[in-house]
């Protein structure tokens, strides 16, 4: 508790500090055509966290394995995250660097070896083709937190879920200095969602979390994932990490299928995320931001309830099939409804949908 406390106090400090020096060095997020908010919004939400964990980094520097390689890959990525928040720096670099960490990441041991077991005697070991698979996670997990940043709060929320669920799987599983971590990161997230959504202090001091945030977020999680289901100290079946990163993997997978189909880039940034099909069908901003943490929620839980119940891993893997299937087919046709009632001269057109930093 008074790690935490000192966590939250450092990140909101941190947090209120970075945004004045994000101003004077050019580091926010300006007004465009596919950006609706108002004035110019400082991108420090991960530079916050990533000082939080600092402290908690001088704090208890053993509560996480290789505590010290995670923080030189996280200040690695945040440097390249905050270069192009600022420059808006090409792809290849970035992705060259995040697969640059996934190989420090793997030289440390940490590597998916294993997809669990398709029945009570049958694992799917993956052997040497267990690093590129490890390379994708990490590619995917950075890109579902970064592509899910759309509506204010959004993000944060969404890690708070990943990271409290991972806090209770690793205290189910005996291992109670990674949930305190975990716990920790989610206390450090929560001056951010705060600025964000103009709590306590309104607009004036918002701030957005960036590409530096987000990709920091879903390397975290990755990280996270890995120390949970792998090796002799594993506190939840691979599977069951599906349902924990649930509504960031649906909807990345979603989107660029979407994209691939119409022809475009898988990358190509749009407006038909979840996030804005809710809020074209009538919610408003806080209401899709519920009704979305709502669900990723659920999907948490029966993660968690199914791994400790025991309930076999085939089961868990064809339910999370049928959800993201029932997912796709739902929103394939929501917003196929939508675009055809929205016609042009509609006056909720998508020109007006949200004050989102960006639409990944």
């Amino acid at each position: 508790m008074q790690e935490s406390m000192v966590v939250f106090v450092g990140a909101l400090l941190m947090l209120l500090g970075a945004r004045k020096i994000a101003f004077y060095i050019g580091l926010v997020d300006k007004p465009s055509a596919r950006k609706k908010h108002d004035g110019h919004i400082p991108l420090v939400g991960g530079v916050s966290i990533y000082l939080a964990l600092w402290v908690l980094y001088v704090l208890h520097p053993d509560w996480m394995p290789q505590f010290s390689l995670y923080m030189i890959c996280a200040t690695v990525l945040l440097v390249v995250g905050v270069l192009d928040d600022r420059f808006d720096l090409p792809v290849l670099p970035r992705v060259g660097v995040q697969a640059l960490v996934a190989g420090a990441m793997m030289w440390s041991g940490l590597v998916l070896t294993s997809l669990g077991y398709v029945s009570a005697d049958i694992e799917l070991v993956l052997g040497v083709f267990g690093y590129s698979v490890t390379l994708f996670a990490v590619w995917g997990a950075i890109n579902a937190f970064n592509m899910v940043d759309g509506i204010d709060g959004l993000l944060g929320a969404l890690s708070c879920v990943t990271f409290g669920a991972l806090a209770v799987m690793f205290q189910l599983g005996g291992n109670y200095e990674l949930s305190r971590w975990c716990l920790c990161l989610l206390v450090a997230s929560l001056p951010y969602i705060m600025l964000n959504l103009g709590i306590p202090f309104g607009k004036r001091f918002k701030v957005f979390m960036g590409d530096a945030g987000s990709t920091l977020i879903g390397f975290t999680v990755i990280w996270l994932l890995v120390l949970a289901t792998q090796g002799d100290k594993a506190v939840m079946r691979p599977v069951s990490a599906l349902w924990v990163i649930a509504v960031p993997l649906m909807d990345m997978a979603a989107i660029m299928v979407r994209r691939i189909r119409r022809g475009d880039s898988p990358f190509k940034p749009d407006r038909e995320h979840l996030h804005h099909i809710l809020m074209r069908a009538g919610l408003g901003p806080r209401q899709t931001l519920l009704a979305i943490i709502a669900f990723s929620t659920l999907l948490a839980a029966v993660g968690i309830i199914g791994d400790n119940a025991g309930a076999p891993e085939l089961l868990m893997l064809v339910g999370f099939l049928v959800v993201f299937a029932a997912y796709f087919w739902s929103i394939i046709r929501v917003w196929k409804i939508l675009t055809w009632i929205r016609k042009p001269g509609h006056k909720q057109g998508m020109s007006e949908i949200g004050n989102s930093p960006s639409s990944k």
